[in-house]
């Protein structure tokens, strides 16, 4: 498995993955597939020092993506950031989010992150299994702040310092 940044030839792999994902309504609050047009912004907004978008490859191949974001933008909040993880269908349920939430908390350190955040829906039972393996607790519950074809759904916010 190898992690590496993400260029803007990446854009279309990391689109598709994460289109993939919203039919399960288990992963994402996007209800129809997002265009690459509309990540464009959202691509830029990273930064390989201390904010990346990494691509995860196995064998030349795309599996998945990661992406550190800021947290709600305000400077005393410059050592928190969310982390999503997202892999392609072939990728899901063999292990290999555990590779890439290990070698993501690994890295935190040296990107400047002390805490890092998930935002993770509460029936999402397998990711917030995979993130409170790795020592994040629950932070915060929003009880059924978003609607998927119709069933109210609650966020789980969990977190963890890191401390390397």
């Amino acid at each position: 498995m190898r992690f590496r940044n993400a260029s803007p030839d990446d854009l279309k792999d990391i689109v598709e993955i994460y289109n993939s994902t919203i039919s399960s309504r288990m992963v994402t609050a996007d209800t129809t597939p997002v265009s690459v047009e509309s990540r464009v912004n959202w691509f830029k907004e990273h930064d390989a020092g201390s904010r990346p978008l990494w691509v995860v490859e196995e064998e030349a191949r795309t599996i998945g993506w990661v992406s550190f974001q800021s947290f709600y933008g305000r400077p005393a909040y410059a050592a928190t950031a969310e982390i999503s993880i997202y892999l392609h269908a072939v990728a899901r349920g063999k292990g290999l989010g555990k590779k890439v939430l290990e070698h993501s908390i690994l890295q935190s350190r040296s990107l400047g992150i002390k805490t890092l955040l998930g935002y993770i829906f509460a029936h999402n039972e397998p990711s917030l299994r995979l993130f409170r393996s790795f020592g994040f607790q629950d932070w915060a519950l929003l009880p059924n702040i978003a609607v998927l074809d119709g069933v109210e759904r609650s966020l789980v916010i969990v977190g963890k310092r890191i401390t390397q």
